[in-house]
């Protein structure tokens, strides 16, 4: 009886030593990976800034200076938006946010604008859609060059009412079988850099030290 009863406290003693080692394992691989992936995130998002806004064009660390919005019904966001500012010397250079086409043909269409201080675009890019393949994702850069078309413009560039697809009278080329996207998208757009223009000086404005 005695050497059952040892037996079993040494087989549990062994197996609770197990699972210490175990869960240790587990929670270090855990942390590491943790590391890992928020690194992999970081790196992500630094790219898709990049992509629109230059690494060259700005020397301050971007992802540190950040803004946060609440639900902006310009940017069709329902959550916090975080606007990411570019600067050189502490000189504003663009702002860099999402913003929500909500009528897409499939539902919502995210998008990523830059926004350079003097109003123009950096650039925009798709970063989440459920556009119909071979139709309406053509707005996704990896498929078509569509979406390049916006860098460079501004408000008056073009001119109001040719903010639009050209079947609506607008500039902007529809795709073949699919103008309810590019319209969507191009309306977006157009909503950001109103909302951009309205609030400039909040968005790359500077928290007092308290």
């Amino acid at each position: 009886m005695s050497n059952t009863y040892t037996q079993v406290i040494r087989v549990g003693l062994m197996l609770a030593a197990f699972a210490i080692v175990a869960t240790s394992l587990v929670a270090l691989t855990e942390s590491k990976t943790h590391d890992q992936i928020t690194e992999n995130e970081r790196q992500t998002l630094l790219a898709a800034i990049n992509a629109l806004v230059d690494h060259n064009e700005y020397d301050n660390d971007i992802l540190i200076d950040t803004l946060t919005l609440a639900e902006t019904a310009e940017l069709g966001t329902k959550d916090i938006t975080t606007v990411y500012r570019a600067r050189l010397d502490n000189i504003p250079v663009a702002t860099i946010f999402t913003a929500i086409a909500p009528n897409g043909y499939n539902g919502e269409i995210k998008l990523l604008i830059g926004i350079y201080s003097d109003g123009r675009l950096a650039g925009v890019r798709v970063i989440k859609h459920k556009e119909t393949p071979g139709l309406g994702d053509k707005i996704n850069v990896r498929k078509a060059d569509w979406i390049l078309q916006f860098k460079g413009l501004s408000l008056g560039n073009p001119s109001d009412f040719k903010w639009a697809v050209k079947k609506d009278g607008g500039q902007f080329d529809q795709f073949t079988g699919a103008t309810i996207t590019p319209r969507a998208v191009v309306t977006a757009v157009k909503k950001a850099l109103h909302y951009f223009e309205q609030h400039r000086d909040e968005l790359f404005a500077i928290a007092e030290v308290q």
